[in-house]
């Protein structure tokens, strides 16, 4: 590692974060990570090459800590997922971060927002430019890179396109997908962070990164299409489609949740092209190889999609729970009381064999019987502006703690032994769903349980108003899981 250096990354567990970490610890450069909670990182293959920092970005304190000794510092946090006014949180959390890089006297700077060139800029991508103005406001140098649509597997904006394109071959679309973007592959807007971090000297600039080629959105969607091996796209436009409709209906056909989806949207009103005037070229030269163009990035993104090789999702940042949901961080008698169905079964099958049913579970594999019910709870979550069950997994056989799994996350994992997955759903309380392997006389016994934090008598009424299903599903998804397990260890001997 270089220990003249040592770099700062916030958002470690999101999206850029996460890999731009990785590729750091490749260049042997020495990295520290900022993460509200250590666990959601701590099964990455970096994590035991970097100091990691847990802390809140609004705590001051937690910044100067995290800030102490460092040289250049990356700033990838957003609160895009915080409600309507997260432009007012995301302005308090550059503030502070501005404060405390100046108390601890760092070197740069660097900020990734996004490209704005027009005065009728939507809340999502004026908040962007406020967070690198506030972050300005110091004395440390801020570079700040501008980038519009990133594509790479993973990736909301790439979710969904994919989800669009795939899933509707005749489309009524809103006017902006006329509009013209600029996007950028994520390999490449990685490759100028990486430079970044190498800078001789300090820069202070605001500088637009983008790919080769200037489309449409709809130019984009028929890309995907010819890529995927689909027909064209019957693209029909509508001029009555505004943004909150369109969310609406992005996030009824896509993974991607309508509170996410809607400031996306309202940024492709806009057209996002870089601006030649803002060109980073004098600064750090573009990527010897060449930049990707879209068809380019798209079967890049594509390919580790197949080869389930997708390192980061936009899901990996937690989703905020319903305004009637306790914090997660809570105590454990926030709830008053905790109802619990649970359920074991003793079994001859072998613990590996378990394991990979219980880990394996979710997604595309489904939930081991009454998928119809999960399917129509996934739905009703959507309707009330829940995540549903499209997240889907990262990766169809191996969980990590703190990544998105439907509509649940994977808040303890022990290898093996245990799972314990918390409801991100639209739920009058706090729910979890876990498994265990407990190992006794050469048998195994799997403890199936599911615990619901009740939120007043609302709550308690949802819990036995549900129950009746909880009769079907629990015990069928046992008895699945066991039966899969069963198999497994007959294929294998």
């Amino acid at each position: 590692m270089n220990s003249q250096r040592l770099i700062l990354v916030t958002g470690a567990s999101g999206y850029v974060g996460g890999r731009l970490v990785r590729d750091l610890v490749s260049d042997k450069c020495a990295v520290r990570v900022l993460v509200r909670d250590a666990q959601k990182v701590k099964e990455q293959p970096w994590a035991k090459d970097v100091e990691i920092v847990e802390g809140n970005a609004n705590n001051l304190a937690d910044m100067r800590r995290a800030l102490n000794g460092v040289h250049t510092a990356f700033y990838l946090l957003h609160s895009i997922n915080a409600g309507k006014n997260f432009d007012e949180v995301e302005n308090a959390m550059a503030q502070n971060f501005a404060a405390a890089a100046e108390a601890e006297e760092i070197s740069q700077i660097i900020y990734l927002g996004g490209i704005a060139n027009d005065k009728n800029r939507s809340q999502h991508l004026a908040s962007r430019m406020n967070t690198g103005t506030q972050l300005a406001s110091g004395k440390v140098p801020v570079l700040e890179l501008r980038a519009g649509i990133i594509i790479g597997s993973g990736s909301a904006s790439f979710e969904m396109l994919r989800h669009l394109t795939h899933r509707l071959p005749i489309m009524t679309t809103p006017k902006w997908v006329s509009n013209l973007t600029q996007p950028i592959s994520i390999r490449d807007a990685l490759y100028y962070l990486r430079k970044c971090a190498q800078l001789p000297t300090p820069v202070s600039k605001i500088c637009d990164i983008g790919g080769t080629e200037v489309l449409s959105y709809a130019d984009m969607m028929q890309k995907f299409a010819k890529l995927s091996g689909l027909r064209k796209r019957w693209i029909v436009q509508v001029p009555v489609l505004t943004p909150k409709l369109s969310s609406l209906w992005i996030g009824f056909v896509t993974p991607v949740p309508t509170s996410l989806a809607r400031p996306l949207v309202e940024s492709l009103i806009s057209e996002v092209v870089a601006d030649p005037q803002k060109s980073i070229d004098s600064i750090i030269a573009p990527p010897s190889e060449g930049f990707i163009d879209v068809e380019g990035a798209i079967k890049l993104a594509l390919s580790r999609i197949a080869d389930h090789e997708v390192v980061t999702r936009w899901s990996d940042a937690a989703y905020p729970t319903a305004p009637w949901q306790k914090a997660q961080s809570d105590p454990d008698w926030a709830g008053e009381m905790v109802l619990r169905d649970r359920r074991e079964q003793t079994t001859d099958a072998s613990s590996a064999a378990l394991w990979q049913a219980i880990e394996s579970i979710g997604g595309e594999n489904g939930w081991y019987g009454a998928d119809f019910l999960w399917y129509l709870r996934g739905l009703l979550d959507r309707l009330f502006g829940g995540v549903g069950l499209r997240r889907g997994r990262r990766d169809p056989l191996t969980l990590h703690v703190g990544e998105s799994l439907d509509f649940w996350r994977v808040e303890e994992l022990d290898r093996g032994v245990r799972l314990k997955l918390y409801a991100e759903m639209v739920l009058p309380g706090k729910a979890w769903l876990e498994f265990t392997i407990i190992e006794k006389g050469g048998k195994r016994t799997v403890r199936q349980e599911a615990s619901f934090s009740p939120r007043g008598l609302g709550g308690q009424l949802y819990w036995y108003a549900v129950l009746p299903f909880h009769i079907f599903v629990f015990p069928t998804m046992m008895r699945n899981l066991i039966r899969k397990a069963n198999r497994t260890d007959y294929a294998n001997s």
